[in-house]
């Protein structure tokens, strides 16, 4: 089960991230780009978004996400709307916290100017 405080400190000691508004949340963004958002869906085409409990999409790589949607199906995948944009759809009950930290450290590296990921790993 995911430890929503281990993942929100984790995300924010890194350079530059910025957390969205609620505590529960796990939306992050790094100078205006978002690293994760809640996942809202229509329940009808062309109807209103909703939000999805327990869905977290997530910046990647188009190669990495597609060997997500094809490695752990249960746990990774996208609909209509995200199928060709770089983000997968994460259910946060059937992801480990390490994973799901993991996962939203590469969207960093994704989202983030490359100067500020090359400073970051010259620090490290």
């Amino acid at each position: 089960m995911v430890d929503l405080p281990k993942i929100r400190a984790a995300m924010l000691a890194l350079p530059e991230v910025e957390a969205g508004d609620s505590e529960e949340s796990l939306s992050f963004s790094v100078r205006g780009k978002g690293l994760s958002w809640p996942y809202l869906a229509r329940a009808a085409p062309k109807g209103r978004r909703e939000l999805v409990p327990g869905v977290l999409a997530v910046r990647c790589r188009m190669e990495k996400k597609e060997l997500l949607l094809e490695a752990a199906p249960d746990t990774f995948f996208d609909d209509a709307h995200y199928r060709g944009f770089p983000a997968v759809l994460v259910r946060l009950d059937t992801i480990e916290t390490a994973d799901l930290s993991a996962l939203l450290e590469d969207a960093w590296r994704v989202v983030a100017p490359k100067s500020l990921v090359k400073r970051v790993d010259a620090g490290s």
